[in-house]
Parts: C-alpha cells; sequence; structure tokens
C-alpha cells in the first residue's frame, strides 16, 4: 500500500497515512510556503497574479504509476494550485486572473517558486527631430557592444530613440529593461516629424506598474533634450504589440530631390502624374538586402505633388502605402525599382534629405489623421 497524507487519500481514496510519497506533505507546508512567496511579492506593485504548478522528477512519475495501475487521473496539480492561491489570495487581498500581472510557478519536488512579472505596455507616438539616431539600439558589430576605436568606445554606432525613451522608463518603474516597438521605422538619416510615429514602450519585469503618464512623459521629454519628443496615450499590452506590428498605416514624406541635370517643372509633373495611384515594383534595396530578403514588392503610390522647384533641387510630398521604399522610388535603386522618379523624367535623382511628415492610423480612439502643417505635439 503506498503511503500517502491525509490530502493525497482524500483525493484518491485509498494509501496509508503517514509520510507522503507522493507530495511529501507538502499541503502540510502551505502556510509556510505562501508565506515565503508573499514576502517576496512585497517587492512589486501588483493587482492580480495566477499560479502555475510545474511537476518534475519523482512527484510525475509516482502520478504517472498511479494511472497506469489504478487507472486514476489524479488531480493533485489542480488541488496543489487552488490551495496555493486561496491562501495568497486572502493574505494579499489580490485577485487571482489568468494572466494576472503575477505569475508564481510552483516546482513541489523541492518546495521552490519563481516569480514571473508581466511587462508593462504604453502606447504613445513620437517626433525624432534630428537625423543620424535610429530608431531602436544599434549595437557596434566589430565590438559587439563592448567598446572600441571604431565606435568611439561607445559599444553602439548611434544613439537611439529606443535608449532616450526606455532609460527614464526603466528607472520610474523599477524594470530590468525596455523595448520600443514601433510601427514601422524611418531611416537613420530622416526625421519623423508631423503627427509621430505610433509605437509601444515595454517595461520588462517592472517592480512598480502605476505610473503616471503625464509625469512618464515629462521625464522622457526631459531625457531627450529636444532630439525626440513623445506623447504617451494610454497603456496597453502584449495584443497591442502584435496589432501595430502588423498594421498597415500608409505614410506622408517630404523629400528634398537633387537632379543630375537641369529639369523643368513640366518633366516633374508629368511623372508625378505618372507615379499617382502607381503600383510600384520594388526589388529589395541594396542597401539593406544585408538584413532583409530578396524579392520583389508591391506598393502604391497614393499621391504625390511638387513643392518646390529650384534650380536642380526639388521638394516633393508622397503618400505611400506602407513599406514602399521613398529613396528607391525617386532613384529607381539601379533599376531595381519600377517605376521611379528617375526613370520617368529620364534625369538621374537621389533624395538628398527624407522626412516623415505623418504615420495615419494608430490604436488611438478614432486614430490621429495628418492634418498639415503639424510639426510639434500639443501639450496636454
Amino acid at each position: 500500500m503506498i503511503v500517502l497524507c491525509r490530502k493525497c487519500i482524500e483525493r484518491l481514496g485509498f494509501g496509508t497515512e503517514g509520510e507522503c510519497t507522493l507530495c511529501g506533505n507538502t499541503f502540510d507546508k502551505l502556510d509556510e510556503i505562501s508565506d515565503k512567496i508573499i514576502s517576496e511579492l512585497e517587492n512589486y506593485e501588483f493587482d492580480s497574479f495566477d499560479v502555475g504548478i510545474r511537476l518534475h522528477g519523482s512527484i510525475a512519475s509516482i502520478m504517472n504509476f498511479i494511472r497506469d495501475r489504478y487507472g486514476i487521473e489524479d488531480s493533485f496539480r489542480d488541488n496543489l494550485r487552488n490551495e496555493l492561491i486561496d491562501r495568497i489570495s486572502t493574505k494579499t487581498q489580490k485577485r487571482r486572473e489568468v494572466n494576472g500581472d503575477i505569475r508564481i510557478v510552483f516546482f513541489p519536488e523541492d518546495l521552490s517558486f519563481k516569480i514571473d512579472v508581466k511587462s508593462v505596455y504604453i502606447y504613445g507616438r513620437y517626433i525624432k527631430r534630428v537625423r543620424d539616431l535610429s530608431q531602436t539600439r544599434w549595437v557596434c558589430k566589430n565590438c559587439d557592444g563592448k567598446g572600441c576605436e571604431m565606435c568611439s568606445f561607445q559599444g553602439k554606432k548611434y544613439l537611439s530613440v529606443e535608449e532616450l525613451i526606455i532609460n527614464p522608463a526603466v528607472e520610474l518603474f523599477q524594470g530590468d529593461n525596455g523595448f520600443l516597438h514601433g510601427a514601422g521605422r524611418e531611416d537613420v538619416d530622416a526625421r519623423m516629424l508631423g503627427n509621430g510615429r505610433p509605437f509601444i514602450l515595454e517595461i520588462s519585469k517592472p517592480k512598480r506598474r502605476k505610473i503616471s503618464l503625464e509625469e512618464l512623459e515629462s521625464l522622457i521629454n526631459r531625457n531627450t533634450a529636444g532630439k525626440v519628443e513623445v506623447r504617451l496615450i494610454h497603456y496597453a499590452d502584449a495584443r497591442d504589440v502584435a496589432r501595430l506590428k502588423n498594421a498597415n498605416y500608409s505614410k506622408i514624406y517630404r523629400a528634398v530631390v537633387k537632379f543630375n541635370c537641369d529639369i523643368d517643372e513640366s518633366s516633374i509633373a508629368e511623372a508625378i502624374k505618372t507615379l499617382e495611384n502607381a503600383v510600384i515594383h520594388q526589388r529589395t534595396p541594396r542597401r539593406v538586402e544585408h538584413r532583409r530578403s530578396d524579392r520583389i514588392r508591391k506598393r502604391k503610390v497614393y499621391s504625390a505633388k511638387l513643392v518646390l522647384l529650384k534650380n536642380r533641387m526639388a521638394v516633393m510630398e508622397i503618400h505611400a502605402e506602407s513599406g514602399l521604399y521613398i529613396k528607391e522610388l525617386v532613384s529607381g535603386d539601379c533599376g531595381r525599382t519600377k517605376p521611379s522618379l528617375s526613370e520617368l523624367t529620364g534625369c538621374e535623382c537621389h533624395v538628398e534629405r527624407l522626412d516623415v511628415i505623418a504615420v495615419e492610423g494608430g490604436l488611438e480612439d478614432g486614430n490621429l489623421k495628418y492634418n498639415p502643417p503639424v510639426f510639434r505635439i500639443q501639450r496636454r
């Protein structure tokens, strides 16, 4: 006869009471175990929690033996989980919730546990006012972030929007790290103006969860020293990251284009007329083929207009489908993009400066639409 504790005998309907072969009398130790868990939870701000039981080693083997020998599917895991939830909930006055702020994983084999903390997510928009600033962290490949002469011992090729935003946020939330999830990205040498690019800020393993967004926004904007400005709109969750990444938000660009030959306004106007509502066939640009699959993408130009023409310089505004490479739309990229402004005008040209002046759509109620001219996010 198997020696079991009272709880396991009640559940299985057989056994001799004693030092439990199955659970090691874990049920008798739950008050002590829950107190240890709660002591560690005091380091975290949370409203909800969940408990998971991870079985391995001898307990899993004995449960398999009971199932094979007696035909009993043991509910040990569920009973242990429910009793631990009851104790923690009663002592902390916090609610149990699937995908709660905190997930406690308990290992009955050695009575250990670990605490998984759900990330905090915040949705907002950022403006990037300067060039030579990458969106996400760009580690120096030569030294792998350790610091070398090529990166001026900084460990990175460029300062990033991500760093400027996450550093004060991680400090305020007392988190382990932070990540910026953007709705697309602008080139390092392009500015992001207008209504700003939608993004979600993720703070991993935060000890604090209830931070005023106005306080955080003010802290971030002071930290960026005018290079970047953010508007934090609302708290979000992990599902919103997928929504943001999978969305196809059209964008409006302002490009300063330099022609290699004399060009007149009528030639540009005719080319623009051809580009409007055209489907562009774009093979992966040479400048990004080292990190993007080599294939042909089809993207649409919704509208284009000439803002200014002076000598061999032109300023253009282009409204395009998400994923269209504007620099290559202008230059043609040695025939990899068709049609292109270079091809249609019969004059080689390239983008001297590029700004994103609007990203249409977003996760705000009603979304934000481009309403020119907008060059500064309004303060609350």
